[in-house]
């Protein structure tokens, strides 16, 4: 699947949305991508700024991706807002990108800082990809990752059934997919195929 395309001096935008049992599974490819030379931006949702859970704490969070990137998260909608009339990213990826913030994307509502940092970019008809976690993949969000699906500069990375007996309409994406995916989305294509089977990493 892989490319080998060169991200030396990529600036990417990383959003991390609040599918909090995901999180550890994505920072992975942040440090991969740094280590093939993009520059990554993290921008953390409202939830991983304020839930406290089971995975961690939100400074945990907070510290892990400045601490990776070097960089001071954007975790505001004012803050995410230029990345659109400045041209301040080459992509952006929403990894993990919970059924809640796909819904909103798909239906142009700018509530949160990632919905906005997606908006911006999308401005300038450049790539954005999701990684997709949500409980309700196969249920009520079926149809906005068919009409994401179809959207022009949206890429998934692939992604499947995570719990099918107990948990059948559950979709999430093979996080270790993601930095494939983002090099398909740079060539302007979609990485196939996009529904495989899950495996947990």
């Amino acid at each position: 699947m892989c490319l080998s395309i060169n991200f030396t001096g990529k600036k990417i935008g990383f959003a991390l949305t609040g599918s909090h049992c995901t999180l550890a599974k994505v920072l992975p490819a942040i440090e991969d991508l740094i280590e093939r030379g993009a520059k990554v931006f993290p921008i953390l949702s409202e939830s991983v700024l304020r839930d406290e859970t089971r995975f961690g704490t939100p400074q945990k969070w907070r510290e892990k991706v400045i601490d990776i990137t070097g960089n001071q998260p954007i975790t505001t909608i004012p803050e995410a807002e230029p990345i659109g009339p400045q041209g301040l990213l080459d992509i952006v990826v929403v990894a993990p990108c919970t059924g809640n913030t796909l819904a909103k994307i798909v239906n142009g509502i700018t509530d949160t800082v990632v919905t906005m940092a997606v908006k911006a970019h999308l401005r300038n008809q450049r790539p954005v990809v999701l990684a997709i976690a949500t409980n309700d993949g196969l249920g009520n969000n079926a149809q906005n990752i068919g009409l994401l699906m179809n959207t022009s500069n949206i890429y998934l990375v692939p992604l499947g059934q995570d719990n099918p007996v107990v948990k059948p309409n559950s979709l999430v994406a093979r996080m270790d997919l993601i930095v494939d995916a983002i090099e398909y989305a740079v060539e302007s294509k979609q990485i196939q195929p996009v529904f495989i089977e899950y495996r947990g990493i």
